[in-house]
């Protein structure tokens, strides 16, 4: 939305590849207008189950590929979130929703940095997450415009933070609250460095240390 906001788009059609449970179409209905219309497409059959208990009159959801089965419907804005990175061709996915939209905004992890690198976990990220592909910033620019596309903004939002503490679990299973907090403690160590760097070199902080993604309008 602050994409949206920011570059002074205001769609009536939205529709969005790799679409889940149909969270981020829920929310955006919110707070667009009114008449906006929505659909959501994604392969995985209890994704769209539950998408679908969501549906109403402007938004729909949709089992299947969208390149294969959705006609040759147009949209005002196509949304890819996390998503591009799963496809095995994920260039050709690009050319083929070219046509299908104006603009595009994608969301892209940035999972190559100095320190994934060292630490070796690129292989580990992908047996956890199943991405096929890895980018940087620059990559990944590279390769909408090798795609055709103009890039009309970017910018990185850092991956949210995840608080492993609770103290009603803790206090329900006390054995448990050691490694709660140590989790806290770890994920404070990883995030605070990177808040530093980033506020002082964003692109250095990203390049070397990771745990950010790339958000990217595209035309």
């Amino acid at each position: 939305l602050h994409m949206m906001k920011k570059n002074g788009i205001d769609p009536r059609s939205v529709c969005e590849i790799g679409c889940g449970a149909g969270e981020i179409l829920r929310i955006m209905q919110q707070q667009l207008d009114s008449q906006c219309t929505f659909d959501g497409y994604d392969i995985a059959p209890k994704a769209i189950e539950m998408a679908r208990t969501r549906e109403n009159e402007h938004m729909h959801f949709h089992l299947g590929d969208f390149v294969q089965d959705s006609g040759d419907t147009s949209y005002d804005l196509i949304l890819i979130v996390d998503v591009l990175e799963h496809f095995e061709n994920c260039f050709q996915l690009l050319r083929d929703i070219k046509p299908r939209s104006r603009y595009k905004i994608l969301q892209l992890p940035l999972d190559i940095s100095a320190l994934s690198v060292i630490l070796n976990e690129l292989i580990q990220y992908r047996h956890a997450t199943g991405h096929l592909h890895f980018f940087t910033k620059d990559v990944a620019l590279e390769i909408l415009r090798d795609a055709g596309y103009t890039v009309k903004d970017a910018f990185y939002q850092l991956r949210p933070f995840e608080n492993p503490w609770s103290w009603r679990h803790a206090l329900r299973h006390p054995g448990k609250a050691p490694i709660m907090l140590l989790k806290l403690i770890r994920r404070i160590l990883y995030r605070v460095p990177r808040l530093l760097l980033f506020a002082v070199q964003p692109d250095l902080a990203v390049r070397l240390l990771g745990g950010w993604r790339l958000l990217v309008l595209i035309e």
